[in-house]
């Protein structure tokens, strides 16, 4: 036989009707209780189904995952679909001649503002030069994300992939 007990903690009951107001916590006279009986519970949620992703397996890369980039001597818009999203790659120099820098900029159509920027100095030779990026950015109604490069031979080579949306839901792979 299951034994019931009146729990008294307004430090407790203030938690309840903080998080649960729902719940009927911030009605007055609700007592929290404690019992003896065991009371399984069935959790119906997707995480018990085995349909969530590890969270280092929800951000893996796919064929259909990823949209690739390569851009070269102009300015591209890369992304300007709303969400969250991973930006990682390569900014390559070949060349030692001219303007050898690249950049990302997001952008709403008025303002823009530059991410990050990538600028190898003069040196008289020819340079094959190599620098890794990898961000994430978060693009509301409106906005875009643009790569550019500053010459020919001056290359920003990658890849984006939606990690969420607006509503922060994850996007798998």
């Amino acid at each position: 036989m299951a034994q019931e007990f009146v729990i008294k903690s307004t430090l407790l009951e203030d938690k309840i009707n903080e998080l649960l107001p729902s719940q009927g916590g911030a009605a007055a006279g609700v007592d929290l209780s404690a019992s003896t009986m065991i009371v399984p519970i069935v959790d119906l949620t997707e995480s018990a189904e085995g349909s969530n992703l590890r969270q280092d397996l929800q951000t893996a890369l796919s064929l259909t995952s990823i949209t690739s980039f390569d851009v070269e001597n102009t300015t591209t818009t890369i992304i300007n679909t709303t969400g969250y999203y991973r930006v990682f790659g390569t900014f390559n120099v070949s060349s030692n001649t001219g303007a050898r820098d690249g950049s990302f900029t997001l952008t709403d159509g008025t303002t823009s503002k530059i991410i990050t920027t990538f600028k190898l100095g003069p040196t008289g030779n020819n340079v094959n030069f190599v620098e890794s990026y990898d961000f994430i950015v978060l693009l509301q109604a409106g906005d875009s994300l643009t790569c550019t490069s500053s010459g020919s031979g001056v290359f920003m080579k990658g890849c984006t992939r939606q990690l969420a949306d607006l509503s922060n839901t994850l996007v798998n792979p």
